[in-house]
């Protein structure tokens, strides 16, 4: 058998001594891979300078970065060059599938939680009253918000003079603090239990009970199509 012939069959049985690719970091293939890496796990575009200091020496970077946006250029995500610096982001056409749409909850200012408390437990109640109650002057906004969001309503016109409108909790109100009724409304022992009472009250204090409140005030339903009435207001002044 013709040397040649034996020297080929020594590589078959002895497979560690058939050749094997290259390993080195030159080869593109390997380059990529460590390009890829890098940028997949960067928290940051990054730049040529920090892709060298990472990669070994002699590493064609630029042509690594450049094959690799070409694989991904048709993907649904794509290495892309933002200010000098590389990395991978979604493609615009996709860009639809990452919007999220969610309604944010509204807070109350502490103004809005003093009056929406000061009507729920002493309703019908007109704004002159809840400013009696809380001392100062309640601004335009303040009501109008609790009407905005439906946890108060307008009920009727108190039989006083100047007919003002009075305001009373809604079934959203109620829903919202899961409440059956009123009459589930924490009252006095309660609120000193969790704290929001002082201790050091007076004798004769208690809380109101909105659901023994007397009807005292007319419907907005039965008023005259020509009738109209204002809410004085008075001047705007800001709110504690």
């Amino acid at each position: 058998m013709p040397d040649g012939n034996i020297s080929t069959l020594a590589n078959v049985l002895d497979p560690d001594d058939t050749p094997t690719p290259d390993p080195s970091p030159q080869g593109g293939g390997e380059v990529e891979r460590m390009l890829e890496a890098l940028l997949f796990a960067a928290a940051e575009p990054l730049s040529l300078k920090d892709l060298a200091s990472r990669l070994p020496a002699h590493a064609d970077i630029p042509a690594g970065l450049e094959a690799l946006r070409q694989q991904y250029a048709t993907r649904g995500v794509q290495l892309v060059e933002v200010a000098g610096r590389w990395r991978f982001q979604t493609a615009d056409d996709l860009a639809f599938l990452m919007t999220l749409e969610r309604e944010e909850p509204r807070r109350l200012s502490r103004a809005a939680q003093e009056t929406l408390a000061i009507v729920a437990y002493h309703q019908p109640v007109t704004r002159a009253e809840i400013e009696a109650i809380r001392g100062v002057q309640a601004s335009r906004g303040t009501l109008d918000v609790l009407l905005e969001i439906g946890f108060v309503r307008p009920r009727g016109r108190r039989r006083t003079p100047g007919r003002p409108v009075t305001y009373v909790t809604t079934d959203a109100f109620l829903e919202h603090f899961g409440l059956a009724s009123l009459t589930d409304l924490p009252g006095a022992a309660e609120m000193k239990a969790a704290g929001l009472l002082d201790l050091d009250l007076p004798p004769d204090f208690a809380v109101p009970d909105p659901s023994a409140a007397a009807p005292d005030d007319d419907p907005l339903e039965d008023e005259a199509p020509g009738e109209f009435h204002t809410d004085y207001l008075g001047p705007e002044t800001p709110e504690a």
